[in-house]
């Protein structure tokens, strides 16, 4: 989902009356151990000099790469040794957080966030040489290696996907450790639901010839139970090797977070607000969404117009029907939230401001202009979910058109914000985005996906705008702008810095990640063979000098 805007206008939050006893969670504080029989004028404890302020939170840094960008033999990253190469690379660069896109299967157009399914994983992660190593391929059944520099995600299915559904076979016909950790899986309360509806989904959907579920005829549509019972009898083999084959996924991807945890690295993971039309999400759980009787869309996402379009973005997601969510006690978004937990420590949401208020469009619109403003759950969706789950690591995403009630809302749930460089530069000192403006409890980027890589950025910036980056950070030739905002980004009060990987190689417009508002030529970006993380120690050692500087270690 796209960044909305260049520039978030600048909302100020209420100051709190100088007297105010509201605590916040990541205020830097002293611990007092004045004791009440202490008059002024008394002698302090002999200890009084160890009273030092304790600071509540840990600075820290991290790396924004999204697992396909890996290097690889087979036309796309994966879970493979590489992803473990890259763990060791960002401990030896001093991160303690890797950042990632939503790790489900993509559109067609690869991009993760108009995914098929909300829950399931992209199993064109999964490593072949790591089924090789559990034996359920072998070393001849391999393609011949090709590493591309960008994906091509219909040659990768071409080539990967019959692999893929070999081995998930074996395994469901094997008798062993493996196939009791199958049956394990299967059985978690927490993947139970959302598995087997993805399963029959797509079981119906390689069945019939239609473009939507909403084609399907009325006992499919309609989820009859002997209209399922009879997919599943026709099916099974289908359903039983796309379980097997999340299994896989999930499998491989523990084992990298089990590393990760091990040096120090938490993964932060990617959610977009809102799910596909065409998926298992809204067939299977029609009530939670604005529909009507038929089961077609009333309104549908998108944002008003922005810096990326003059008609806004209209992306045609179904709007949820909040009303019925809370009558229903949030439970679809307590098992969605409980999913993300179980595949990340913490993890971004997309589009928050969405929770506050959203745009709803009319279903039939081409545009997005014709939509209007809708008020959204608020707080008492979150406070539904830490009743449900306990304490949630979020990010609010909180760029674009940012209103007051957005900014309260975040504050409430204690989730931090995020901070862009690239949008810091086109106005006053008192845009949002500069290092001085920024807030504690806040991310800050030198670029998200959605942005340009900060070689391409300066490429175009107007001459004013370059003017305004030399002032702020100092003179600086060309070469080196990518790291002269890495450092601003880590030397800001932000507690958290993330940085793209393409900015610590120095990369141009070649190797952004998604261009807003287009549908062609996004996520394909992959690290260049010449640049593989064996020949990236040098920027490890530069980073890790910085980070140390600005306590980020």
């Amino acid at each position: 989902m796209a960044t909305r805007s260049f520039l978030s206008p600048f909302i100020p939050f209420p100051m709190l009356p100088r007297h105010s006893n509201l605590a916040s969670p990541h205020r830097v504080g002293v611990s007092l151990k004045m004791t009440p029989e202490l008059s002024p004028g008394d002698d302090l404890p002999l200890d009084y000099e160890t009273w030092f302020p304790k600071r509540r939170i840990r600075r820290r840094a991290g790396v924004l790469l999204h697992p396909t960008s890996f290097p690889g033999p087979y036309g796309i990253g994966d879970l493979g040794a590489q992803a473990f190469k890259f763990v060791d690379w960002l401990h030896d660069a001093g991160c303690s957080l890797w950042q990632v896109l939503p790790l489900v299967p993509p559109d067609e157009t690869g991009s993760p966030y108009n995914g098929q399914d909300a829950n399931c994983g992209n199993v064109h992660l999964i490593s072949l040489e790591e089924l090789v190593n559990d034996g359920l391929l072998s070393n001849e059944e391999l393609p011949k290696p090709s590493e591309p520099d960008r994906v091509k995600f219909s040659e990768v299915a071409r080539i990967k996907g019959p692999l893929l559904a070999e081995a998930a076979r074996r395994l469901v016909r094997s008798d062993g450790e493996l196939k009791k950790d199958l049956q394990e899986f299967c059985k978690d309360p927490n993947v139970a639901g959302w598995l087997e509806d993805a399963a029959y989904f797509a079981a119906i959907s390689t069945t019939l010839n239609a473009n939507s579920w909403f084609e399907w005829p009325e006992p499919l549509k309609d989820r009859h139970l002997v209209a399922l019972e009879e997919i599943y009898q026709t099916k099974k083999e289908f359903i039983d090797v796309f379980i097997a084959q999340q299994f896989l996924f999930q499998r491989q991807w523990n084992k990298v977070r089990e590393y990760a945890t091990k040096k120090g690295i938490s993964i932060m993971g990617d959610m977009p607000i809102y799910v596909g039309y065409n998926s298992a999400d809204v067939w299977a759980n029609k009530r939670q969404f604005l529909l009507n009787k038929s089961g077609f869309p009333l309104l549908v996402s998108g944002v008003p117009p922005d810096a990326f379009s003059e008609t806004g973005q209209l992306w045609n997601s179904p709007l949820y029907d909040w009303k019925a969510m809370e009558r229903d006690g949030f439970s679809w978004w307590i098992r969605r939230l409980t999913r993300a937990q179980d595949l990340f420590d913490e993890f971004r949401i997309d589009h928050f401001r969405g929770f506050a208020g959203f745009w709803a469009v009319p279903a039939e619109a081409k545009i997005a202009t014709v939509g209007k403003w809708k008020l959204g759950p608020g707080k008492s969706l979150f406070d539904a979910i830490s009743n449900a789950v306990g304490d949630i690591n979020i990010i609010a995403e909180d760029l674009g058109v940012i209103t007051e009630d957005v900014v309260r809302l975040r504050r409430s749930i204690g989730a931090p914000g995020m901070a862009v460089l690239q949008f810091g530069f086109g106005s006053d000192a008192g845009n949002p985005h500069l290092p001085h403006n920024h807030e504690e409890n806040q991310v800050v980027y030198t670029g998200t996906h959605d942005n340009d890589t900060i070689r391409g950025w300066w490429d175009v910036l107007p001459e004013h705008e370059k003017s305004n980056v030399v002032k702020y950070i100092g003179n600086i030739v060309e070469e080196d702008i990518s790291w002269g905002l890495i450092r601003a980004a880590l030397s800001s009060i932000a507690q958290t810095a993330v940085i793209p990987m393409q900015d610590i190689l120095r990369l141009g417009s070649t190797a952004r990640m998604n261009t807003p508002a287009t549908q062609e030529g996004n996520w394909s970006w992959r690290i260049p063979e010449s640049m593989n993380l064996d020949n990236l120690s040098h920027e490890a050692d530069l980073l890790r000098d910085i980070i140390s500087t600005y306590g980020r270690l």
